[in-house]
């Protein structure tokens, strides 16, 4: 029998290599992965899903909001910790905002322009979360770095000579009353939108509020789905839960407490309170 060519040889060698790794890595092996994972992980391996009376609700690993129609946290039951990650703890969109310390100086927004809507940078992100929640929660949502009405405390100092000849307060768009009315004797202006003040000096206000709104509360996780907030921030939620269930305070802290997870290994992190359980305690 006449030998094949050898180019033939190397395609049906291939060819051959193609279907086992195809058996191998395409069947025998996630079949022998989702075998073992349904047996020893089964919950885990479903997405460690939460039930009430027989039905899906969410995961203990996934957070989701507590809001209304309206968008507006519904006030009988505890509130997530903020999500960047799309709308909102969307999984085909975990991801963080990528925004640093650094940002503090929002763009305006021009109305009847393409970039209309300005953009919002983390400290004023952080600054009107923190206002939102004290509102919600009864409480000071004032804090360093942020003016009374929940944008960034942030000036642009034009100086000449090294000294300061116009300042603006540029996360407040004019007529808005700048968060102080002079700086180094010079007369603060709001800021316009469209104007550039890029040659400015940024200079961030710290100011003399004490944050009481928790860190939690007004920063995203890196993925953007963590179902845990602090105890310190469940503990400020329990006295309006408390009030909107007609429940003593002291029963909600109670249930805070069930649901508290310790330190990882019992070292790593902090304490923590999965939401989606708790809540679903509460209504238990």
């Amino acid at each position: 029998m006449e030998r094949l060519p050898s180019w033939i040889l190397r395609h049906l060698a291939a060819l051959r290599a193609l279907l086992v790794l195809t058996l191998v890595t395409g069947a025998f092996y996630p079949l022998v992965v989702t075998g073992i994972a349904q047996t020893v992980f089964h919950a885990g391996a479903n997405g460690s899903l939460v039930q009430k009376d027989g039905k899906d609700v969410g995961s203990a690993i996934v957070g989701q909001s507590f809001t209304g129609a309206d968008g507006r946290p519904v006030g009988r039951y505890f509130q997530s910790r903020p999500s960047v990650a799309g709308a909102g703890y969307d999984m085909l969109s975990t991801a963080a905002s990528n925004l640093g310390p650094e940002d503090v100086v929002d763009v305006l927004p021009v109305p009847g322009t393409n970039g209309g809507e300005g953009r919002r940078s983390l400290l004023t992100q952080v600054c009107a979360r923190s206002r939102a929640v004290g509102e919600l929660e009864g409480v000071s949502g004032a804090r360093p770095y942020c003016a009374p009405d929940g944008v960034g405390a942030v000036l642009k100092v034009f100086p000449v000579a090294g000294i300061p000849s116009r300042v603006v307060s540029v996360n407040q768009a004019c007529p808005a009353s700048p968060f102080v009315a002079e700086y180094r004797g010079v007369r603060v202006e709001c800021g316009r939108p469209g104007e550039d003040y890029a040659a400015g000096r940024t200079v961030p206000v710290r100011g003399t509020a004490r944050a009481v709104v928790p860190a939690d509360a007004v920063t995203a996780s890196g993925s953007g789905l963590d179902p845990h907030i602090s105890v310190a921030y469940a503990d400020l939620q329990a006295p309006r839960v408390a009030r909107e269930r007609g429940l003593p305070v002291e029963t909600v802290r109670g249930l805070i407490m069930e649901n508290t997870t310790g330190r990882p290994l019992g070292f790593m992190g902090e304490p923590a309170v999965n939401v989606l359980e708790l809540n679903l305690a509460l209504d238990r």
